[in-house]
């Protein structure tokens, strides 16, 4: 019931043309296309939105993934709501996510429209669904129905990728050729000349001799790919006590920086032929992929070549590659939470550090042990300099403790290592990072996305407690920037004293 992603190339080839004309009927009406959305289905639109941008006379690509109210309000800043079209996805039609932001900009949409607020909304989900439901009830522009048999991390090469793409006025017929191509060579017997198995038996035989951190090195344009790459390969092979840790973003090291568990994988334009830094890996020691791309089209090859590479990893390692079942604990945890906040209008916080409280981060992370992943999560706006300031404790951490890091954005690295962090390896090491932000409401509930955000990151907190991860979380208060910039100096102070 999860393998319809292999034929989807062959099977979504049929419905390109058709995306394409519509996608030409409506485009003088909007500014800009939202994808209302979480998890792989919306990393996909990341991806093609930075490898294309905007294409002339065809409104803008942007992605809604954060129950951040700051993130919520810095996206509608950028909007006409009347000349902005919606595309809520969600495969099981239940999401909390998606639901949430479709009831706030539906009802925005609908302050300035009434009735017809409809007009200006897509629906992506799979057949009998809530949401398809929904969208017939509000009579949104479109509702598209996806194959019930293709999971949501698997999912980019289906209505949830092709859809905002072909909006945007990207070329989705030849992407979807491209990946019908790589479909044609994954059925090749021999695995010399299938280029997404072996990808896929090197990664998983090299996580079974011990190099389980991925690194990804994806130079601009692809520098989001990481992100989908990431979520591919950790939700699906993170389970049962096992896992590839996916490493996406990570400052760049000299070769003999990094541990022995280490797997590079490029994966770069032909135009970037600086192949400088994966000679110095290879040269330290290092097993080194190099899989380039003739044109930013080959994406919908590279996409496919992805996921099949991930589920003959997920068979290496003796594991299901299309089930997720530790996220749904998290889920489960927000769920409760809120109930109880609807209840008292109380959420219960649990243990957490402040800033200015070195000795706990010094703590943390001498709990750190060579082979482990140091995993910073944040519940927060993303930004330019918040990357920046990460990237430096990332790169702290990683250059004196010998270790790999990880980071991600939530709720959106919930839906991709989330399942990574409670069902893999007992090998990560968690950073929790909060923060105040003033609340926006959403309609029909006692609570805003602030109360939801802090919610999910308690939750999630919970399930790393419960299997005894090694974590802390730190509440940066009102002033992120300013908590960012002490926490990189605890660190650094932190990791000079455990090298000593």
């Amino acid at each position: 019931n999860a393998l319809g992603w292999l034929a989807a190339p062959e099977n979504y080839a049929k419905v390109t043309s058709h995306l394409m004309e519509l996608a030409h009927d409506v485009r003088g009406r909007f500014s800009h296309v939202v994808v209302l959305g979480m998890g792989g289905s919306s990393l996909c639109s990341e991806v093609t939105r930075r490898v294309f941008g905007k294409e002339d006379g065809y409104p803008e690509l942007l992605v809604l993934d954060s129950t951040v109210p700051e993130a919520v309000t810095l996206l509608e800043a950028h909007l006409d709501l009347e000349r902005t079209l919606f595309i809520v996805a969600s495969k099981s039609g239940t999401t909390t996510e998606p639901l949430m932001f479709q009831r706030y900009f539906f009802d925005r949409v609908k302050s300035v429209k009434g009735a017809r607020a409809g007009e200006n909304f897509i629906a992506i989900t799979d057949p009998g669904t809530a949401l398809a439901e929904e969208a017939a009830r509000e009579r949104y522009m479109h509702t598209f129905l996806n194959s019930a048999d293709v999971g949501g991390r698997y999912s980019a090469l289906t209505y949830f990728g092709l859809v905002p793409a072909a909006l945007a006025g990207y070329d989705i017929v030849e992407l979807v050729e491209r990946a019908l191509h790589a479909q044609h060579i994954a059925r090749v017997p021999n695995i010399r000349k299938n280029p997404p198995a072996l990808l896929g038996a090197v990664i998983g035989s090299l996580a079974l001799a011990g190099r389980d951190k991925l690194t990804l090195i994806t130079p601009a344009p692809l520098d989001k790919l990481g992100l989908w790459v990431e979520q591919l390969i950790a939700e699906s092979t993170g389970k049962e006590g096992k896992g590839i840790v996916p490493i996406a973003g990570e400052p760049e090291l000299p070769g003999d920086a990094y541990g022995d568990d280490r797997l590079f994988v490029s994966v770069r334009l032909r135009a970037s032929d600086d192949t400088t830094r994966l000679r110095d890996l290879a040269a330290a020691g290092h097993p080194v992929i190099d899989l380039v791309l003739e044109d930013a089209l080959d994406l919908g090859e590279i996409f496919y070549v992805w996921e099949f590479a991930t589920a003959i990893a997920g068979a290496c390692l003796g594991i299901n590659a299309f089930d997720q079942p530790n996220v749904q604990e998290s889920k489960d945890n927000t769920k409760r939470l809120l109930d109880d906040y609807r209840a008292s209008s109380k959420l219960t916080e649990g243990e957490f550090a402040n800033v200015g409280d070195d000795a706990a981060v010094a703590a943390l992370l001498a709990k750190v042990r060579p082979g482990d992943y140091v995993a910073l999560t944040e519940y927060f706006a993303e930004t330019h300099g918040r990357d920046e300031r990460i990237g430096e404790i990332r790169e702290a951490i990683a250059r004196e403790l010998h270790v790999a890091t990880t980071t991600g954005y939530a709720p959106r690295f919930l839906h991709s290592t989330g399942q990574l962090h409670k069902g893999g390896a007992d090998n990560g090491v968690f950073l929790q990072l909060t923060a105040d932000s003033p609340d926006v409401a959403i309609p029909d509930e006692p609570f805003g996305f602030a109360v939801l955000a802090r919610a999910q990151a308690i939750g999630d907190f919970e399930s790393l407690a419960s299997r005894n991860r090694r974590r802390l979380r730190v509440h940066l208060g009102s002033d992120v920037e300013k908590g960012l910039q002490w926490l990189a100096g605890a660190v650094r102070a932190a990791v000079e004293k455990v090298k000593a």
